[in-house]
């Protein structure tokens, strides 16, 4: 029944000659398969219950070409065979989380997997042609707002990321016209924009595991918001762009370990075999937004290794993972961010060289994050200048730690990007950088930076938690303050240091005779709204927003216990509140036969 196994002496990557034996990758990919045919034989033909919201007003065409049958059943089947994965990994994290509290423990490089990492013969396979270069992308375009996302593609740029994550609000509307512009975009069927061989690459980036979709349910249980994502983008458009060279391409948002790594290699495996696909043909990109992904960076990318398109390293959604793990500890006080807290601090700068030397050594990209300042409009302003200046001295210093590449938010800032790379670099990528003698240790990753928290910090963190809950609410995922744009990722160190300050009654240096507490925050808070009211607010119903936002910050930032996501917070205990009323009608249960393949175990 199972094909015969065979053995030769490989290492960890699949190289010959290393010291131990394990089955052949091939044979092993058959033997797993053969299993599942014959699990799935023995089973009873399952079928899967679908229930699905209906179309958000005005998307009826858009919402009936993506949610054909077949593509319905296409998402059911990839729900059904990895949803229990998926409840295992948030379940690990819980679990991880309270043996690091129960413990008063810290995270360290694994003696487990201490074997890949000593392993030097594997590294990933060689990217495809159109992503040696990642010199410049455009970071945050939410495709569900057309005009953005078609000045991207008509740019210059190596790339877009196509955000259904941070910079995004996941309204239904907003992801059923997100995809479908990409839909469009793929098949060329937006006038003006140029086909898809000839556009910067789409880095596809779905929801993070965190996130559920509120209008699909499969078998009585809402679904994973990236696979909903994932799926519908893999059906729609995965064999055209792999037709046309272009993808496809992925960012993985939140990963923590490299079992997550694991599971988003079996979902790449599953689909490539499921569309007829080559294995190795997607290539993602893992974000190293958590302080204990920073531990795995070498196991995350053997996981994905047929399938990895690099690491990325951010500063605000990983900053703010030091709060979300070890904020109640008074040794893990983050100082204020807008004064102390930049990419040159050790913590931050051994995070980058980290990441830097561990993908160039497996032959692998390391880009950095976006730029998220605005430029001037009029370019011969002194504010003008002074911009783009700053965004140069910032970036230069990712580019001269090796990185090969990073997002900026505005479009105009793409050619003045990828002339700094000429300048300092030579070629599509600095792969040939591997920086040696870096010997970066668990303790310069976990050194938090000296500083104090000002009442300017206070203030600041306040106005970016309280406008993106605002923004949220009206179904938005970004805004523009005070001359750059804010995302989930601002939102989240914005009101992490809030409750963290408040926890420890952190000290202002502009008057250590005051401390952060729950009084001078509330104030705070009402004098935000109101001077936010002013430029924000031109309706009764933007303020009544407004009010609503400034109630669920407070909210957040006074919890007992530190709510691990904003977004989800407000995507489970706050579904969008009335912005998204229309999602509580549903179709009648459309029934999707599929041959199961639910395991009683965990793939993992």
């Amino acid at each position: 029944m199972f094909p015969p196994l065979q053995r030769r002496c490989r290492g960890p990557g699949g190289r010959a000659g290393a010291a131990h034996c394990e089955i052949s990758r091939e044979h092993l990919r058959s033997l797993l398969y053969s299993v599942a045919q014959s699990w799935a034989r023995a089973r009873q033909r399952k079928v899967a219950a679908v229930d699905l919201a209906l179309s958000p007003p005005g998307l009826e065409d858009e919402y009936n070409t993506l949610l054909t049958q077949d593509a319905i059943r296409f998402l059911a089947e990839l729900i059904s065979t990895f949803e229990l994965d998926v409840d295992k990994i948030l379940q690990q994290r819980i679990a991880r989380k309270v043996q690091l509290d129960l413990t008063n423990g810290l995270p360290d490089f694994s003696t487990h997997t201490s074997h890949i990492r000593k392993d030097k013969t594997w590294k990933v396979l060689p990217v495809p042609r159109r992503l040696q270069n990642r010199q410049v992308d455009i970071g945050d375009t939410a495709p569900y707002q057309t005009e953005r996302f078609l000045n991207a593609l008509g740019s210059t740029a190596q790339g877009i990321q196509v955000d259904f994550d941070d910079g995004n609000c996941p309204t239904f509307f907003n992801q059923i016209k997100g995809i479908y512009n990409v839909v469009q975009a793929v098949h060329h069927k937006f006038p003006g924009a140029p086909p898809i061989s000839k556009a910067p690459v789409l880095m596809l980036r779905p929801r993070a595991w965190n996130m559920v979709e509120h209008n699909m349910m499969v078998n009585g249980k809402q679904v994973p918001g990236p696979l909903f994502d994932y799926g519908l983008l893999m059906f729609h458009v995965g064999k055209i762009l792999y037709d046309n060279e272009s993808g496809p391409f992925f960012y993985l948002s939140k990963v923590e370990s490299y079992q997550e790594a694991r599971l988003w290699n079996n979902i790449f495996i599953w689909t490539q075999e499921k569309l007829n696909m080559p294995i190795g043909t997607i290539k993602a990109t893992v974000l190293i937004e958590s302080i204990l992904a920073s531990f795995e960076m070498e196991e995350i990318l053997y996981e994905l290794r047929d399938h990895s398109a690099g690491l990325n390293c951010g500063i605000w959604d990983y900053s703010a993972s030091f709060v979300s793990k070890f904020g109640h500890r008074a040794e893990f006080l983050l100082p204020d961010r807008s004064k102390y807290v930049n990419m040159e601090k050790l913590f931050l700068k051994s995070y980058m060289d980290l990441l830097v030397q561990t993908c160039h050594r497996r032959g692998a990209l390391a880009t950095g994050g976006m730029a998220a300042l605005l430029l001037p409009k009029d370019q011969n302003s002194d504010s003008y200048q002074s911009v783009l200046a700053t965004v140069k001295r910032l970036k230069s210093f990712e580019i001269k730690a090796g990185v090969d590449g990073f997002m900026v938010y505005d479009i105009g800032l793409v050619e003045p990007m990828q002339k700094l790379f000429k300048e300092y670099t030579r070629g599509p990528n600095q792969l040939h950088v591997i920086p040696e003698g870096v010997n970066i240790t668990a303790t310069e990753l976990l050194t938090m930076p000296a500083g104090g928290v000002t009442l300017h910090g206070l203030k600041y963190n306040i106005a970016v938690g309280v406008l993106f809950i605002y923004s949220w609410l009206k179904g938005e995922g970004h805004f523009y303050y005070r001359g750059q744009v804010e995302d989930s990722a601002t939102a989240e160190i914005s009101r992490s240091q809030v409750w963290q300050w408040i926890r420890h009654r952190a000290k202002l240096e502009d008057d250590e005779r005051m401390v952060v507490s729950r009084s001078l925050v509330h104030n705070l808070v009402k004098e935000t709204k109101n001077e936010l009211q002013d430029f924000y607010c031109q309706s009764e119903r933007a303020k009544q927003l407004l009010h609503t936002a400034t109630e669920i910050f407070l909210e957040i930032v006074q919890k007992r216990d530190f709510p691990e996501f904003i977004t989800t917070y407000l995507n489970l205990d706050h579904t969008f509140l009335v912005s998204s009323s229309y999602n509580h009608s549903f179709h009648s249960t459309a029934v999707v036969a599929i041959h199961s393949t639910v395991q009683t175990k965990s793939r993992l």
